[in-house]
């Protein structure tokens, strides 16, 4: 623990300190704050003396502390350039002055240490130039800085290093990490047997349309909360929560630009700059661009992406910080198609053939605005604001095969339907958040609490245009598979043909959150969340409806215990509860709000100094009044539905340079309990759930003279067969991918140049990649080379 005495007492001597002991590490992932504020949490963690005196400290802020540290180092490293100097007094206890030792006390026992990081230190876990595959902590789960090994829920994290070795662009490509996680159709991705296409950045609903994408430019790393977490984010899919963690603006000014070149026609540019704007640091930002233009194996298809994403972190002083985050993204998709289904599969079509047309085109463009402020009351106590605004489009136009309801014919003939969204420009989701939340840390008796109370209120207001499924007979036509045919345009849209619609959806939330410290290593959590969400639309045109308004509320709990007999193993347990997603409606009547509940059991481990983690979960999770496609243009609640089994998700170093990251999911049952639409569902295994799905992928470096630098990296994924919608009709055979890399780094000074190459589906595997519940799909990549060459200094 800290105490804060005047300088004169500094040096007393405590004889019922605890001895120090110099290898021990501790995790710790600290920002910028006051200094006060990071040396007692700096005590509380090590279990450790360290006394300091007020009028030393303050108005001083200190530097990050993040990774695995002794006490010392992580003492050192919070002083920085304060001006100030640590002593360790007879190993037992750790004094901070702004003297030296000899000013101080010319005693013998007062020895200066110089700390020099220990081979086995870890990186900030922001640093660029951290090679962890593992990452100890994480805040999505709890909003807490809280370690995995105290979180009673399974949370996986994808760091840097890991979307670096990969060479990761797209969601789907970073998920293929997580176990459970399996890629569902244009921006959609199920986690637990269950679809989303909700994606969050720094805890940030990214709400938008269907099919949204996303660009991976400025994202840190990836962390993924298994199973429902509306308690703390309101509305929300239950099979698992993806949590985009940006890059922070740094102290240390650190400069990259990387180009990619690829198989298709791909290149891609990244740049990468940030560092302090002041002498003394208050003021640093970051910035971040990515813009890439590549082809397809199908023909006249192909990609651009354009991502700007600038920030500014001002320490407006030693208590208080704020970071304004602005970016904005463009994903363009030209001339893509889908595969029709032929019997109960998808038809045996060439990959490089199309069955949509030239002009097909899909962008996805967003602009965001987000302000978070931090404001210190003390060391134990902080407010946070969170503020976000965003403004997505979504423009579509093309023709593709019909889903299950028009399969492809034996002669090889397929039905065609034309859709368009955006008719006239303007359509838009305006979204707007706010959230102010409050976090303290306080002891009752031998109990160590953590709090965490809160408010949000999120508004989405909604413009969408569509025509296509209707009565005009230009927006269908025919096509063969083996013969395809292609229009040299789309359809005239008369005014006739489109459907305006307008929509709110508004809901507030109140939360609160207790982490409780027991002794015998036992760690309690609690919470409680009560939401109240409205939906007000109208539809006129073709498809045209009344007024519809619906109002519901409910509360929401979350319990969790994790008992941690050895530093190295953890077991816990856990029961949640979840408010779905937004409502949705069919043909005119509102369908009934979805809910979730899970129950949660696993075991966790971190091994190996704390390189190497280990989570084995098992869940039940149940979601009521699940919506599911018909067609396009017809939802309807399916009752009840459920899935449960294991998961294992390993990720960490084995061995020195030897890194791996594996996921596996076994779900024996996921299938609809209750039907109340048709029945024909009932006892049908859910869509885009396989029994069996993993992947592992591992890299080593060779440390050698001659080859020092040169980075190994292998990997394969595997899938099983997955079914096409929720009535066993047609299935999407299991398929397994090999992918390799290879890299070299050289250093030239301060300089670091890195050249790598990845291929991808090495033995060039034809499987279906992404299904739709209502029957089209998508083949998976062919054999793909991925180079890149990279400075950085």
């Amino acid at each position: 623990m800290a105490k804060h005495t005047p300088l004169a007492f500094l040096l007393m001597p405590l004889m019922v300190s605890p001895v120090l002991a110099d290898n021990a590490t501790y995790h710790f992932n600290l920002p910028a704050q006051p200094l006060a504020a990071t040396l007692d949490s700096v005590a509380d963690s090590a279990n450790t003396k360290l006394i300091y005196a007020d009028a030393a400290v303050k108005g001083k802020t200190a530097a990050p502390v993040q990774g695995h540290y002794t006490a010392q180092q992580a003492v050192a490293i919070a002083l920085g350039d304060s001006g100030l100097n640590y002593q360790v007094v007879d190993k037992t206890l750790i004094t901070v002055s702004g003297q030296t030792a000899t000013a101080v006390d010319n005693a013998t026992t007062l020895k200066p240490m110089t700390v020099v990081a220990e081979e086995d230190a870890v990186l900030d876990v922001n640093a660029p130039d951290n090679k962890a595959y593992k990452i100890s902590n994480a805040i999505t789960a709890t909003k807490t800085d809280t370690p995995l090994m105290q979180t009673p829920m399974s949370v996986k994290v994808v760091s840097q290093q890991v979307l670096k070795d990969q060479q990761v662009i797209t969601v789907d490509q970073a998920l293929r990490n997580v176990s459970g996680a399996v890629a569902g159709g244009q921006g959609t991705f199920f986690l637990r047997g269950f679809q989303s296409y909700n994606l969050y950045r720094d805890g940030f609903l990214n709400q938008s349309f269907w099919f949204h994408d996303e660009d991976l430019t400025n994202v840190e790393r990836v962390e993924v909360l298994k199973g429902p977490g509306s308690i703390l984010y309101g509305r929300s899919e239950p099979g698992g929560l993806v949590n985009f963690v940006t890059k922070q603006p740094l102290d240390t000014p650190y400069y990259s630009l990387r180009q990619q070149f690829g198989s298709f026609e791909h290149f891609r540019t990244n740049l990468d700059a940030t560092g302090p704007l002041t002498k003394n640091k208050d003021l640093a930002y970051r910035f971040n661009l990515g813009y890439q233009t590549n082809n397809t194996v199908q023909d006249f298809a192909g990609n651009e992406r354009l991502m700007v994403a600038p920030s500014l972190r001002w320490r407006i002083n030693e208590q208080t910080t704020s970071t304004l985050k602005v970016e904005y993204s463009d994903i363009k998709q030209t001339g893509a198609g889908t595969v029709p289904l032929m019997g109960k599969r998808p038809a045996a079509i060439p990959r490089s053939t199309n069955m949509g047309d030239a002009w097909n085109l899909q962008e996805d463009e967003y602009v965001m605005v987000s302000l978070n402020t931090e404001h210190y009351f003390n060391p134990d106590w902080k407010l946070q604001h969170r503020f976000n605004f965003s403004n997505h489009q979504l423009t579509q136009t093309g023709i593709n095969p019909d889903g299950n309801w028009s399969p492809v014919q034996a002669n090889g003939d397929q039905t065609r339907f034309f859709f368009a969204q955006n008719i006239d420009g303007d359509d838009y989701i305006h979204n707007f958040f706010n959230a102010v939340e409050l976090t303290g840390k306080f002891a009752t008796g031998f109990a160590k609490h953590t709090i965490l109370v809160g408010g949000d209120y999120y508004r989405s207001d909604t413009r969408f245009t569509a025509a296509g499924f209707g009565a005009n007979p230009n927006q269908y036509d025919t096509s063969n598979i083996y013969n395809p045919i292609h229009r040299a345009g789309p359809p005239l849209i008369s005014v006739a043909d489109i459907t305006t619609t307008n929509a709110t959806l508004p809901w507030f939330g109140l939360y609160a959150q207790d982490q409780v410290e027991l002794p015998y290593h036992i760690h309690l959590l609690g919470g409680l969340r009560y939401d109240n969400a409205e939906l007000d639309s109208v539809a006129t045109g073709e498809y045209g409806s009344p007024r519809l308004k619906t109002t519901e509320d409910r509360v929401s709990p979350r319990g969790g215990v994790v008992w941690q007999p050895l530093p190295e193993l953890s077991v816990y347990g856990s029961y949640t509860e979840n408010f779905g997603a937004s409502n949705t409606f069919n043909t005119g009547r509102p369908l009934p709000p979805q809910t979730a509940q899970q129950w949660e059991a696993g075991i966790k481990t971190e091994l190996f100094n704390k390189r190497f983690s280990g989570t084995l979960a098992y869940f039940d999770l149940t979601k009521e009044n699940l919506p599911i496609a018909i067609n396009p243009l017809v939802t309807e609640a399916a009752g009840k539905q459920e899935s449960r089994g294991l998961e294992l998700d390993l990720s960490g170093e084995i061995l020195p340079n030897w890194n791996i990251i594996a996921a596996y999911a076994y779900t024996p049952f996921a299938k609809t309990i209750k039907d109340n639409f048709s029945g024909n569902n009932l006892s049908k295994r859910l869509n885009n759930a396989p029994v069996n799905s993993g992947s592992l992928w591992t890299t080593y470096e060779l440390q050698q003279p001659l080859v020092q630098g040169l980075k190994l990296g292998a990997g394969v994924q595997a899938v099983g067969q997955r079914e096409i919608g929720y009535d066993e009709s047609a299935q999407a055979p299991g398929y397994v991918t090999v992918n390799l890399m290879l890299s070299k780094l050289w250093k030239v000074g301060d300089t670091r140049l890195t050249t790598q190459l990845n291929i991808d589906n090495l033995v060039d595997k034809t499987y279906i990649n992404r299904i739709f519940s209502y029957g089209p799909s998508n083949y998976g990549a062919p054999r793909t080379f991925m180079g890149s060459v990279k400075i950085e200094y």
